[in-house]
C-alpha cells in the first residue's frame, strides 16, 4: 500500500515555537496598525481588536481580545468586556454573511492546561462550524483541513465589513 502524506507546512512555524519565550503577537499587531493588513487583524475598536487566526481550527477562525495585555476575565474592565461580547457578536454576523457556517463554537482558554497558546493574552475564539465538518482526517490524525486561504477570507471579511457597517459596537 503507497503511504499519502498531506503537507501543512505553514503550521511548522507554531509547533517550532510553542515552548520558547515569545512576545505576545497580539500585542505586536496592536503596536504596528500599519501592517494589518498583514497581520489579518480585521477590526480595531478603542479597547479590543478582531484577527484572523494564523492557525485555524476552521475556516473562519476568529481571535477577539482587549487591547491590553491582560490574562484573567477578573482583569478586563467592564468596558472591555462589554466589547468583546458585541465584537463576538459582530464576528458571528460578518462569518455567517461570508462563509454561511451552520453553527459556532465561541469560547475563550485561560491558562496553557487549558489549551492557551498564548496564556498571557486574554482572547475569545470565534469557530465556525458545519454539519458534518469532523472528518475522517481529524478523527484519525489529528488534522485539520481547511478549504479557504486566509487572504481569501480576510478579504471577503473586509468587504462585507465595509458594507455591512460592521462592526457596530
Amino acid at each position: 500500500m503507497e503511504r499519502k502524506n498531506l503537507w501543512a507546512p505553514w503550521r511548522i512555524k507554531y509547533i517550532q515555537g510553542l515552548n520558547q519565550e515569545k512576545n505576545c503577537f497580539l500585542c505586536h499587531n496592536l503596536e504596528n496598525p500599519q501592517e494589518d493588513d498583514k497581520n489579518l487583524v480585521l477590526w480595531r475598536t478603542p479597547n479590543c481588536m478582531v484577527v484572523l487566526n494564523f492557525y485555524p481550527y476552521n475556516n473562519g477562525h476568529l481571535l477577539i481580545a482587549p487591547n491590553r495585555h491582560i490574562a484573567e476575565l477578573d482583569q478586563a474592565t467592564d468596558e472591555e468586556m462589554l466589547e468583546m461580547t458585541k465584537l463576538i457578536r459582530e464576528s458571528q454576523k460578518a462569518l455567517s454573511l461570508a462563509i454561511n457556517p451552520h453553527g459556532f463554537n465561541i469560547g475563550a482558554n485561560i491558562g496553557r492546561c487549558a489549551g492557551a497558546g498564548l496564556p498571557g493574552h486574554l482572547h475569545f475564539h470565534i469557530v465556525p462550524r458545519w454539519d458534518g465538518d469532523t472528518n475522517f482526517m481529524h478523527v484519525c490524525s489529528d488534522t485539520d483541513v481547511i478549504s479557504q486561504s486566509l487572504t481569501e477570507l480576510f478579504d471577503l471579511l473586509k468587504q462585507i465589513s465595509k458594507e455591512n457597517n460592521l462592526p457596530k459596537v
